[in-house]
C-alpha cells in the first residue's frame, strides 16, 4: 500500500497571519512558438508566474500546480493573448483552495529576425530583439502589455554643425586667394580634407511599450518592430560590404538627432497602436561617459 505524502501546505496553518500580495516562481525555462504572418520560430522564454494569496492562515500555494499549467504556453500552439489570458484564468482557479482572484505571468525572450542589407542583394543576417510580456488577470479583468528593444544609430546635430563649421573655415583658408574654382577642385579639397571634423555618433536603444487588446491573434511584434526601425531611420545592421555601410553613412547624414528627436519621432510613429504607447530612449554617448535619455507617452 502506498503511503500518503504529507502536504504541509494544507494540514499546517501560518505562524503569521498576514495576506501576501503575490506568491509563485521566476526564471523559469519554456519555450514558446512565436508566429506572426510569415515569421514562425520557437524561442527560449524565461518565465515568471504569480497568484495572489488572501488567506493570512493558508501557509502557501502550490507551486507545482502553476508550473504545470505553464506547459499550456509550450505544447506547439503560438503565443497569443488568448491563450496567455487562459493560462492565467487556469492559474486562478487552480488555487480556489487558496482563495486566490488574481495571477500575473511575465515572459523575457529574444525575438531572433533576419534582416536584409541595406542595398546588397541576397545578403542578410539575424538580428536579436529584446521582448518583455506582462500579463496579469486582476478581478477577473485581462491586461497585457508588450515592450521591445530595437537598437539603432544617433549622430548628434551639435557636432555635426560644428564639424561643417571647421571644415568650411579650412576650406576658405586654403582657397582664400582662388578667385574661381572648378568643381573638380572642390571635389579634390573635400576627398582630402572632409573628414578634418567628424560629428560623434553611437549606438543608442529605444525601449517602447504597449498594451495589446485581448482579442488581438497575435502579438504584433514584428509589426511593432518594423514601426520603431522606420520612425528612427537608422536602425544598427548585421551583414554589411562597402556599399551597405555607405548607405548607412548616408541615413544617419539624413537623420540627425538629439535623443529628444529620437523619443518624439517614436511617438509620432508609432501610428499601429491604438492604446496607449511609453518610449524610453536612451544614447549611449560617445562624447560623454554618461548616457543621454528621454521617455514620452502617447495617449
Amino acid at each position: 500500500m502506498t503511503a500518503i505524502l504529507p502536504d504541509v501546505s494544507l494540514t499546517e496553518r501560518s505562524r503569521s497571519l498576514s495576506p501576501l500580495e503575490w506568491v509563485g516562481m521566476q526564471g523559469i525555462d519554456l519555450p514558446v512558438l512565436i508566429e506572426e504572418g510569415d515569421y514562425r520560430r520557437e524561442l527560449h522564454a524565461h518565465v515568471d508566474a504569480q497568484v495572489d494569496l488572501p488567506m493570512p492562515h493558508t501557509k502557501g500555494i502550490h507551486m507545482s500546480r502553476l508550473y504545470r499549467l505553464l506547459d499550456g504556453l509550450a505544447e506547439g500552439e503560438p503565443l497569443t493573448p488568448g491563450n496567455l489570458q487562459d493560462v492565467l484564468a487556469a492559474m486562478v482557479a487552480s488555487h480556489h483552495d487558496c482563495a486566490s482572484r488574481n495571477a500575473r505571468v511575465r515572459l523575457e525572450f529574444a525575438l531572433l529576425v533576419k534582416r536584409p542589407a541595406l542595398v546588397t542583394p541576397q545578403l542578410s543576417g539575424w538580428k536579436s530583439y529584446p521582448v518583455t510580456l506582462e500579463a496579469s488577470l486582476h478581478e477577473g479583468r485581462f491586461t497585457l502589455q508588450a515592450s521591445v528593444t530595437v537598437g539603432y544609430s544617433s549622430t548628434c546635430p551639435c557636432s555635426a554643425a560644428l564639424s561643417r563649421q571647421l571644415i568650411e573655415q579650412a576650406f576658405l583658408a586654403a582657397h582664400r586667394n582662388d578667385s574661381t574654382l572648378t568643381p573638380a577642385q572642390v571635389a579634390e579639397w573635400l576627398t582630402h580634407n572632409a573628414t578634418l571634423a567628424t560629428p560623434h555618433s553611437q549606438r543608442s536603444e529605444a525601449q517602447v511599450q504597449i498594451e495589446l487588446k485581448p482579442t488581438a491573434q497575435d502579438l504584433g511584434l514584428i509589426a511593432l518592430i518594423d514601426a520603431i526601425e522606420q520612425a528612427v531611420a537608422t536602425p544598427v545592421q548585421t551583414a554589411v560590404k562597402r556599399a551597405d555601410e555607405q548607405a548607412f553613412a548616408a541615413l544617419n547624414g539624413q537623420n540627425l538627432m538629439f535623443v529628444e528627436d529620437a523619443a518624439r519621432r517614436l511617438i509620432n510613429g508609432l501610428a499601429i497602436t491604438d492604446g496607449e504607447a511609453h518610449v524610453h530612449v536612451r544614447h549611449i554617448e560617445s562624447l560623454h561617459p554618461h548616457d543621454a535619455v528621454a521617455w514620452g507617452r502617447r495617449d
